[in-house]
């Protein structure tokens, strides 16, 4: 059986102490929501302090991104793995669609990333999605698995566990648009298979799949319902602890 995540990116929004106010808010909320995994990914600047407050409570922080580079030196601006372990981070993203579209992040450098984050013994969550253009152009499976294989390929039957992917329809993303929960499902079914070509059928069956696009307190229900969804990466309605504790709590 596959533990749902329900994680939440803050993305550029929260001061510290903001950061420190919406988690401590949110904790009481979630605390017996032990049906699943509870993350929050805040800003760098607010990782150690929030993690530090959180500490002893169900709610993971995870790192927003993580430099390529596992040697330390002279990488200005960058944020190495285990960095961001060291600062009590338990997860890492990587691959969003923000990251590959405003940043000019490729495949190679997800999969260099998801190797350092590996590396630091994080977790890793990664983004795969396709444009509005290249679904209506009917390419959106090849799109994701272009994605799948290149920022996931040659990994090994102990980095596997570790590895949580995100389906992030860039059309949904921040647009108030959501795909249809039948949507989702066949695009997450579609990455399921993939992986087990690339893996094998129990790593497949093993792998969560998260759904990334506009989820809200009243769509998260029927996302969940869908055998292979297992789970949300959440992003403007995790930014309000009421409203990301809903989400966290949509079996009750």
């Amino acid at each position: 059986m596959r533990k749902p995540v329900i994680a939440g990116n803050w993305k550029m929004y929260k001061t510290i102490a903001e950061s420190v106010e919406t988690a401590l808010a949110l904790k009481p909320l979630v605390a017996n929501a032990n049906h699943c995994e509870v993350v929050i990914a805040p800003v760098f600047t607010a990782l150690k302090t929030v993690a530090d407050r959180l500490e002893g409570s169900n709610v993971r922080v995870s790192a927003q991104d993580c430099s390529t580079e596992t040697e330390h030196g002279a990488h200005t601006g960058e944020v190495a793995a285990d960095m961001l372990k060291d600062a009590g981070a338990t997860y890492a993203i990587v691959g969003h669609s923000e990251r590959r579209q405003f940043y000019c992040e490729t495949d190679e450098s997800v999969s260099r990333k998801t190797r350092a984050a590996l590396a630091a013994n994080l977790s890793v969550i990664v983004c795969v999605g396709e444009m509005l253009e290249q679904r209506e152009a009917g390419d959106a499976e090849q799109v994701v698995s272009q994605q799948l294989r290149g920022g996931l390929g040659g990994l090994t039957a102990t980095d596997l566990p570790r590895i949580i992917v995100a389906y992030e329809p860039v059309w949904a993303i921040g647009t108030g648009r959501t795909a249809t929960p039948e949507q989702a499902q066949e695009m997450h079914a579609f990455i399921r298979r993939v992986f087990r070509e690339e893996h094998s059928n129990e790593a497949a069956q093993d792998l969560r799949i998260l759904y990334g696009g506009s989820v809200k307190p009243d769509n998260i229900a029927g996302l969940m319902s869908q055998e292979d969804i297992d789970g949300a990466l959440v992003g403007g309605a995790s930014l309000k602890a009421d409203s990301f504790a809903a989400i966290v709590n949509y079996n009750r």
